[in-house]
This record gives structure tokens, C-alpha cells and sequence, in this order.
């Protein structure tokens, strides 16, 4: 008997225990323990990395309808927390620094862009840095950087034929470098190094490696061509800027832009400053503003009656203007912008936007859940999922770029951020205008003097890039225009 109670009274005290645990645990524990974000399924340990590889898009489409707008992925030893559409977005985008930082998860971009600037710096130093790209990007810059890329685009096309076939994708990629070196890298590269620099640069941009997120410094082949390469655009852009200051001269250029920039205690950029700069801002641009030209031209060549559409504006604004092309003209292509913008929903080329979080906060979905986000965990969001959400955009999948047109709207029904192509909030793309400019410039050319059919099949998308983009060739046959569209 004295057995017996024993082992009643070890069983009581094991159940009151427990019992105690929980109301401990309930009280004491912070909230963000007990609503945490449901997780995706997956094995222990490699599980995450193993979906996550598989491609973030696929492992989104998956689980998005079983999980809700905010999961967690447990990825090795970090766990990631996905956040899917406008409702969830709002702190993700609008964060201080302080909650929500960029500068852990995106390190892996100091060995390009080099020390001392972006992402190897102090948020405070970032911002002046940042100030620095939008006082290069003022609307009086533009003006002067569209004439250039004007230029640009017609000496290029006027060495095509009267007609022929050529990879639209191979040659929009080149005439985007072009550009791009003209009016950001400045006149000395456009004229006498452009072959070197751009042989530099694919090396640096070959450097940038899946591997290369997880381990940047890791000792391959392709890494050591990118250090490489970055030591010889330093001293290039070291001996321009050297040879800038002796003589004087100054060029209307964003090389030219951050050797001027001072910051708040007058302290001026460095040359090594001024080239992790320039190499950072030709990065963000070069990839995305080529990649959305192919897009916008394949969906134009298939859908004629948006191609109608943008060649109706253009006879419009050719017969209020003249022929003259500039800043203030582009500006006034709506039809043309929002094709743009409908390709750019549907392809953006940068699908995952990162954040580490330095602090716990709560979310609250659409549908009324609220979920605690711990302090440690790395928060996400996709664009490439997000932008096709279809309790925002009808028929999501299909390009539509009058969803976008008075009235109709679709990207501002929903609220701020359901449309992230660009980013938004306080870390939204601060290179927006120029892109839009820039393609708007080549198509606004292309469509006014030649007639084009698309003759490969639909591109595909190259999921396997860091920049996600258009997959193999895009073979487009022209035929040039007897008379320009005017």
C-alpha cells in the first residue's frame, strides 16, 4: 500500500508540475512564443535548404494556399519568414533600420561593390550615401542623361540593315552597357575604355554566384576573376578621377556626381568611394533595365492590340512634338509606361527582397490572424509571387497593361505595396526614373522606325539566375520602316 502511494503522490506531483509549467509558460513567456507563424513542412535540418533551392517562387506557389499569407521557412540554422501581399507588407516596407535591417542579409555584395560603401557601412553613412544617387538622379540630371541615351540608341540602330533577324535580348543587353557607361560611367569610358570595362565588369558580374550568398570569399576560380577585376576598375576610375581634378574638367555624369558629393561634415567621397559607388549603381540598373526591355518587347510583338496602342501614341505625340525626342516627351508616353510597367509585374528580376530583424513585432493578415515575428529571424517578401496575387490583380498571369489606366487602377485598389517591382517604402528603388526613361527612350525609337515579328517561340524564364530574367535567345526579324512613325 505504501507502494502504491507513493507512486500516486510521484504522479500527482509530476501532473501539478505540468500543470504549473503551462501557467508559467502562459504568463511569463512572451507572446511572440505562442503565435508564431505556421512552418513549412520539410525534413530536419537540410528540409528548408532543399525546397528553398528548389526555386523560392515554386516553394511559395506551394504552400502560400495552405499556409496563408505569413510562414516561416526553417532554412539550416536561420528560419525565414515569408510575407505575401499588401495587408502583411506595410512594416516590412516601412521599418526603421533599427527593426528591420538590410545590411546583414545583403553582405554578400561587399566583395563587388567593395568597402566602404552600401552595405559595409553604417546605416547613417548608407543614407548620405544614398543621398549622394538621388541628388545624381534629379530631374535636371535626367534631362541631360536622356539626350545621351537618345544618342546612344540611334547611333546603334542606324548600323542595322534595311531588314534582318537578330537576339533582341543580345542586342538590348548591349545597348543598356552602352548607355549605362555614357551616362554613368562617364564620356572616358564611353570613348576609350568601354571594350576594358566591360570586360571587367562580366567578370564581376560572373562572381556573383548562388554559392556566392551563403559564402562570398569562398577561394574559386570565379571569385578571384571578380577580386580581380574589381582592383583594375578601381585603379581606372582612380586615374580618371585624378585626371578630372587636375584639369579642371566636368562632365554631366554620375561619376562626375559622386566626386562633387561631400557629406554632412564636409568630409568629400574617396576615389575608392566613387568607384564602389558607381559599380553598385551599374549593378542595380544594367541587368533589370535590359531584362524589362526583352520582356515588354516579347509581350508587345504578341499582343498586337497593346502594340497598336503604343504606335498610336507615338504618331500622337511625333505630330504635337516633331521628331525630336526628349526628357519631357518620354514623360508623356503613358501607354508605353504602363506596358512597361505590366511586363516589369510580371517579370520582376529581383523576386526576393530580404530583411534581418533586430526585434519581435506582430503582423495581422488580411483575413484577421495575427503572428508574433521573433527578434533573429531573416523576413521576406517576393515580388515575383506577390505582384501576381489574384485577389488583387484580375486574371493575374495575363499581360494587361491597361489594369494600370484610370479607373481601373488594380496596383492601388489593394493599398500601398501590392505592386513591389521596385521595392518601396523606405528602401525602394532610387534608380526608377531612370530606368523608366531609358527603355522608354529604345522602344520609343524601335517602334517609330522598324516593324518587328517575333519568330522564336514565347521566352521562358531563367529561374537559375541571381537576376531573374529571360531564358536563351528572343529572335525577333525586322524590317525597317519606309517612313518613320510620325
Amino acid at each position: 500500500m505504501d507502494v502504491d502511494n507513493k507512486f500516486f503522490n510521484v504522479a500527482l506531483l509530476i501532473v501539478a508540475t505540468v500543470v504549473v509549467a503551462k501557467l508559467i509558460s502562459a504568463l511569463v513567456i512572451p507572446r511572440s512564443r505562442k503565435r508564431l507563424p505556421p512552418t513549412v513542412k520539410a525534413f530536419p535540418v537540410i528540409g528548408g535548404l532543399l525546397r528553398f533551392l528548389k526555386g523560392p517562387v515554386v516553394m511559395l506557389r506551394e504552400e502560400y494556399p495552405k499556409l496563408g499569407s505569413v510562414f516561416t521557412l526553417n532554412l539550416l540554422n536561420k528560419n525565414i519568414t515569408f510575407f505575401i501581399g499588401p495587408e502583411v507588407s506595410a512594416h516590412f516596407f516601412k521599418a526603421p533600420e533599427a527593426d528591420l535591417s538590410q545590411q546583414e542579409v545583403y553582405q554578400f555584395n561587399v566583395p563587388t561593390f567593395g568597402p566602404g560603401v552600401v552595405f559595409d557601412v553604417d546605416y547613417s553613412v548608407r543614407q548620405e550615401q544614398f543621398r549622394f544617387f538621388t541628388e545624381s538622379l534629379r530631374v535636371t540630371k535626367l534631362k541631360g542623361y536622356v539626350d545621351q541615351m537618345i544618342t546612344e540608341t540611334e547611333d546603334y540602330f542606324s548600323k542595322w540593315g534595311d531588314s534582318g533577324e537578330v537576339d533582341l535580348k543580345y542586342e538590348l543587353e548591349h545597348l543598356i552597357i552602352l548607355t549605362a557607361s555614357r551616362c554613368l560611367l562617364g564620356q572616358e569610358v564611353r570613348d576609350k575604355l568601354f571594350a576594358d570595362v566591360s570586360a571587367l565588369f562580366h567578370d564581376l558580374d560572373n562572381g556573383m554566384l548562388p554559392i556566392s550568398v551563403i559564402f562570398p570569399y569562398l577561394p574559386i576560380p570565379a571569385h578571384r576573376r571578380r577580386d580581380q577585376a574589381r582592383k583594375k576598375l578601381a585603379h581606372i576610375f582612380a586615374n580618371i578621377i585624378a585626371s578630372r581634378r587636375e584639369t579642371g574638367k566636368s562632365e554631366n555624369d554620375m561619376l562626375q556626381c559622386f566626386m562633387d558629393s561631400k557629406y554632412k561634415d564636409g568630409r568629400p567621397t574617396t576615389e575608392a568611394e566613387v568607384t564602389g559607388l558607381l559599380i553598385a549603381a551599374l549593378f542595380a540598373g544594367q541587368h533589370t533595365s535590359s531584362i524589362t526591355s526583352t520582356w515588354t518587347g516579347a509581350y508587345l510583338f504578341r499582343h498586337k492590340e497593346f502594340l497598336s496602342a503604343v504606335l498610336d501614341e507615338q504618331k500622337n505625340l511625333m505630330k504635337k512634338h516633331g521628331n525630336k525626342v526628349d526628357h519631357d516627351i518620354l514623360s508623356e508616353m503613358d501607354v508605353l509606361y504602363r506596358c512597361i510597367k505590366e511586363a516589369l509585374r510580371l517579370h520582376p528580376p529581383l523576386i526576393m527582397l530580404l530583411r534581418s530583424s533586430h526585434c519581435d513585432f506582430s503582423v495581422t493578415t488580411r483575413d484577421g490572424k495575427e503572428y508574433d515575428i521573433p527578434k533573429g529571424h531573416i523576413v521576406a517578401t517576393s515580388p515575383a509571387f506577390a505582384n501576381r496575387l489574384p485577389h488583387i490583380y484580375k486574371d493575374p498571369d495575363r499581360y494587361d497593361p491597361d489594369r494600370f489606366a484610370v479607373g481601373r487602377e488594380e496596383d492601388k485598389v489593394a493599398g500601398a505595396f501590392s505592386y513591389i517591382s521596385f521595392g518601396g517604402g523606405r528602401h525602394g528603388c532610387l534608380g526608377e526614373p531612370f530606368a523608366y526613361l531609358q527603355i522608354k527612350a529604345i522602344w520609343s525609337h524601335l517602334l517609330r522606325n522598324f516593324e518587328f515579328e517575333l519568330i522564336s517561340p514565347f521566352p521562358e524564364i531563367d529561374w537559375n539566375a541571381m537576376v531573374v530574367g529571360v531564358k536563351g535567345k528572343v529572335m525577333v526579324r525586322y524590317k525597317r520602316r519606309v517612313l518613320p512613325v510620325d
